[in-house]
């Protein structure tokens, strides 16, 4: 009779009232779930979708084959902006059929190539794993730094599905963009000249050229579609670097040099990526190298750390052949909750071609969450990652790892700066590794071209290099806070770091990753 009454006053408009005998139904029989839909479809008149949300999920608990509450809840969520939760409740009930594609605004890339991006197709379902994996594909083509999936209802019940987009194409969108993309580097004395999407066809040639004294660099890679697939891309890379290293304990303060170096290095490469599905992606390639030592102090430790700093076999100068091979997996992803773990492992095996030669091989691997608290938007945004690294053989210096704030360095330790006086050395370097990295975004300010970023961060990090002096000896405990500023996915981070062992501060700048 409660429900009965429910449903006799909703009809009638009278909410609150209807709300009421359904919250007495419910109290009476609770395992029935017709009372939280219905309570659901109130909020939902209300515009009160988070606690819609709420009571169908509570009632999907108790009935996860009710079709209604399903489409029910898929409906709420794609009001709500959040397309991914929206169909894996739609899904459910084989929902929704995709009327046609379009784009908004067009892209230059070639149509072909486009479509083979999307993963779904007109006059069928539209499901979450092809969402995702359409994602996956664009995201690789490297020029599209912002874009997003939209549906439109149709009033036969079906959607057209709306790919909206910011794409870069030649040197720049715009001369805004060109320039901004060109001398993204100045503060840090280097400039990117780069073009993309080469006879719309996505191929892309990017570039980056490094005149500080201390650390001289020129890379470029190009890379482009396997056999014009937007499943594969192939990648040829050039990397020539000419640097002065000098060992440090710390990256202020009293911090003598230890050892010190001249390297010269020259790499080259080619890269197979594979990004079929967003559940696993892969890649492999090879590299040739070629590497010189000059001017070199290897020195010695003082006891407790007796022991050379650099060793002869770090020092081995000569041509080598690399082979790498990395996976990628999101296992888990929370739609509803939007979170998402994600994981990688690598392997690099190398040889030296050195007297006498030497072979050696590096693992990786890192694990990572990434939480967006709100229903809509990356407000709060908040990840962790957790990274660790083994060597076996005779590694190379130059492929050791490195903990530390340095724009060459992808493992950041964000109160230790790896340069001093413009030179590498100063944060802590060795053959195995483990970091954790935490942090929490806020939003302060965005238009759609200028986007500011606020928030803290937690790191913790240990490096070790038996039989050298090298590492950092105990765990490391970083906190501190930075700002994000993009102009048009273009900009700088600010970092402040605090060392919880020295007390030492960092205050470093580097470009937004």
């Amino acid at each position: 009779m409660d429900y009965y009454l429910g449903i006799a006053l909703a009809q009638l408009g009278r909410l609150i009232e209807a709300q009421a005998a359904f919250e007495a139904g419910h109290r009476l029989d609770p395992p029935d779930s017709r009372f939280l839909v219905e309570l659901a479809g109130i909020a939902f008149k209300q515009k009160k979708y988070a606690l819609a949300i709420h009571l169908l999920r509570k009632a999907l608990r108790g009935a996860p084959s009710d079709n209604y509450a399903n489409d029910f809840l898929g409906t709420t969520y794609f009001v709500e902006g959040n397309l991914d939760a929206a169909l894996k409740y739609w899904n459910r009930v084989a929902k929704p059929e995709i009327d046609q594609v379009s784009a908004d605004p067009v892209p230059h890339l070639s149509p072909a190539l486009l479509d083979h991006a999307f993963a779904f197709s007109p006059a069928a379902q539209l499901t979450l794993p092809q969402l995702l994996d359409s994602e996956t594909r664009v995201r690789a083509l490297g020029i599209f730094p912002q874009f997003h999936f939209d549906l439109d209802a149709r009033a036969d019940g079906n959607f057209t599905v709306i790919f909206r987009s910011r794409e870069i194409d030649g040197f720049g969108s715009s001369r805004l963009e060109a320039l901004l993309l060109f001398f993204q580097g100045i503060p840090f004395q280097d400039v990117n000249p780069g073009y993309y999407n080469f006879r719309s066809e996505a191929g892309n040639l990017t570039s980056m050229l490094r005149w500080d004294a201390q650390k001289r660099r020129f890379t470029a890679n190009f890379s482009g579609p396997f056999e014009r697939s937007a499943k594969s891309r192939w990648q040829i890379t050039a990397d020539l670097r000419n640097e002065n290293w000098a060992i440090r304990n710390g990256s202020s303060g009293p911090a003598p040099i230890l050892a010190r170096f001249n390297m010269r290095d020259e790499k080259e490469a080619f890269d197979l990526a594979s990004f079929g599905s967003e559940r696993f992606r892969w890649s492999v390639g090879a590299e040739v190298s070629h590497r010189n030592f000059r001017s070199v102090e290897p020195g010695t430790a003082p006891a407790p750390l007796a022991g050379p700093y650099l060793t002869a076999p770090m020092l081995v100068a000569g041509y080598g052949l690399k082979q790498h091979s990395q996976v990628m997996s999101t296992p888990w992803q929370f739609p509803e909750r939007r979170f998402t773990v994600n994981a990688t492992a690598a392997s690099d095996a190398g040889r030296l071609w050195s007297r006498p030669s030497d072979s050696y091989e590096k693992l990786t691997g890192s694990i990572g969450w990434r939480w967006l608290p709100q229903i809509k938007g990356d407000d709060y945004e908040t990840m962790q990652r957790l990274y660790a690294g083994h060597t076996f053989g005779q590694v190379p210096l130059d492929e050791l790892f490195i903990l530390g704030l340095e724009r060459d360095n992808d493992l950041p330790l964000r109160a230790h700066i790896g340069t001093r006086n413009g030179r590498k050395g100063s944060a802590p370097l060795g053959r195995n590794y483990l970091l954790e990295n935490w942090e929490s975004n806020k939003n302060i300010y965005g238009n759609g071209i200028v986007r500011v970023q606020i928030g803290p961060f937690f790191d913790v990090g240990r490096i070790a290099d038996p039989g050298t002096a090298l590492g950092s000896h105990q765990w490391l405990f970083d906190t501190g806070g930075q700002v994000k500023l993009s102009v048009l996915g273009v900009g700088l981070v600010f970092s402040y770091g605090k060392d919880l062992r020295t007390g030492n501060n960092a205050f470093y700048v580097t470009s937004l990753p």
